[in-house]
């Protein structure tokens, strides 16, 4: 597309892809097990979310978990502590199969009553020296369809979710590309 910022934050602009701020506001919608993973109490919530099913385990499985059963009675009894990578990977699996399990619902909620007005904060320009500054405001849409975007971050498809954001924004009209790179993307649902 024409409007892709190819050489971002050249002169001094900062912010993130338009579509990391929709992830990270999706995944805050989803909720889940705040405590750290490694906190006892969140490594155990973690666990018993990831095996407590057969449709669990197995998602927990195909989204990176796998340790014998052996080691996961291990570690849910107490007698081992998982190492650093495997700590991560639980962490991983966990997000993993949250998304999944939400997904629908979180979908439903923001395609319900026409859709879910979103705000877009603009790139922060501060740094940006005067001459080389653009005018580029705060912005709200009403995104209708969100079918694309949810399925893509679900499945941690972040090319995807880019590119869905991408054909989202250009309702915007012809500024659309000044909000590829935002600070902030707000919505609730």
């Amino acid at each position: 597309m024409p409007q892709k910022n190819i050489d971002f934050g050249k002169y001094g602009a900062r912010g993130l892809k338009g579509s990391e701020a929709v992830a990270r506001k999706l995944d805050e919608l989803a909720g889940g097990i705040t405590t750290p993973v490694t906190a006892r109490r969140g490594l155990m919530a973690r666990l018993h979310y990831l095996t407590r099913t057969a449709h669990a385990r197995r998602a927990a499985r195909d989204a990176g978990l796998t340790v014998t059963d052996r080691t996961l009675k291990a570690w849910l009894d107490g007698g081992r502590r998982p190492s650093k990578a495997s700590l991560d990977r639980i962490e991983q699996a966990y997000r993993s199969v949250r998304r999944q399990n939400v997904a629908r619902h979180l979908l439903r909620r923001l395609n319900a009553s026409g859709g879910t007005r979103v705000e877009i904060h603009p790139l922060n320009q501060s740094q940006v020296p005067r001459p080389l500054q653009r005018v580029v405001e705060y912005r709200t849409m009403n995104v209708r369809r969100w079918d694309r975007i949810v399925a893509a971050w679900a499945a941690g498809d972040y090319q995807g979710l880019d590119d869905a954001w991408t054909d989202t924004i250009v309702d915007l009209g012809s500024q659309w590309g000044q909000y590829e790179y935002v600070t902030n993307v707000g919505f609730a649902a």
